[in-house]
C-alpha cells in the first residue's frame, strides 16, 4: 500500500522548474546540471519523445511530419508538467502551443536568454534540427525573434546564458526558486 501511496504522490508532484528557450540557450545542459545540483532528475522532452517514436526528431520531421512531432511534443510536455518530481527541459518550439502555454501557468518557468551569436555558436550546422534547415543562422534569428515575446511572457524567471558558465546559470535559477531566497541576474 505504501509503495501505491509513493507512486500516486510522485505522479502528484510538479517539476521544481521549467527550462524555456531557443535552441543554443542551454537548455539540456543547464537542465543536467540543475538536476544533479538539487539531487532530481531531468526530463528533456525532446528525448523523451525521441525514446517514445524510436527515432530521432529529425526523422520525425521528415518521416511523420511536423504536425505529428507537434503533437507528440504537446502530450510529452502535458505529461511532465502534471507530474513530473524534477526538472524539465521543453523543446525551444513547444511554448508555441497554446495548450502548452496554459499548462505552463502556475509552473516556475525560467526562460533562459541567449544572445543570437551564441545560439548560432552552440547549435552550428547541427542537422539534428529540423526548423534549422536550409540557412541555419537566418532561420535562427528569425526563431528567435518569433518566439521571445513568448518566452518573455511564460517566464517567471529570466536568466543569460551567454557569457556564463552552466554553474552560475545553475546558481542564479536556484536563487529564485521560490524555496531560496534571492532573485534572478
Amino acid at each position: 500500500m505504501r509503495a501505491k501511496d509513493a507512486d500516486k504522490e510522485k505522479r502528484m508532484s510538479k517539476p521544481i522548474a521549467v527550462l524555456i528557450g531557443s535552441p543554443g540557450a542551454g537548455k539540456t545542459t543547464v537542465g543536467r546540471a540543475l538536476a544533479e545540483r538539487l539531487g532530481v532528475e531531468l526530463m528533456c522532452t525532446d528525448t523523451e519523445i525521441e525514446a517514445r517514436a524510436g527515432k530521432a526528431i529529425g526523422d520525425i520531421f521528415v518521416e511523420d511530419g511536423e504536425p505529428a512531432f507537434r503533437a507528440m511534443e504537446r502530450e510529452v510536455v502535458a505529461e511532465a508538467l502534471a507530474g513530473w518530481p524534477g526538472i524539465v527541459a521543453v523543446g525551444g518550439g513547444a511554448v508555441l502551443d497554446p495548450a502548452t502555454q496554459e499548462g505552463l501557468a502556475g509552473h516556475h518557468v525560467v526562460y533562459l536568454q541567449v544572445e543570437f551569436a551564441d545560439a548560432a555558436k552552440r547549435v552550428g550546422m547541427d542537422q539534428a534540427r529540423p526548423l534549422l534547415a536550409g540557412n541555419p543562422r537566418a532561420r535562427l534569428r528569425k526563431l528567435l525573434e518569433e518566439r521571445l515575446p513568448i518566452y518573455e511572457g511564460l517566464a517567471v524567471t529570466t536568466v543569460p546564458t551567454s557569457g556564463y558558465h552552466p554553474e552560475e546559470v545553475v546558481d542564479a535559477i536556484i536563487a529564485a526558486l521560490p524555496e531560496h531566497q534571492g532573485g534572478t541576474r
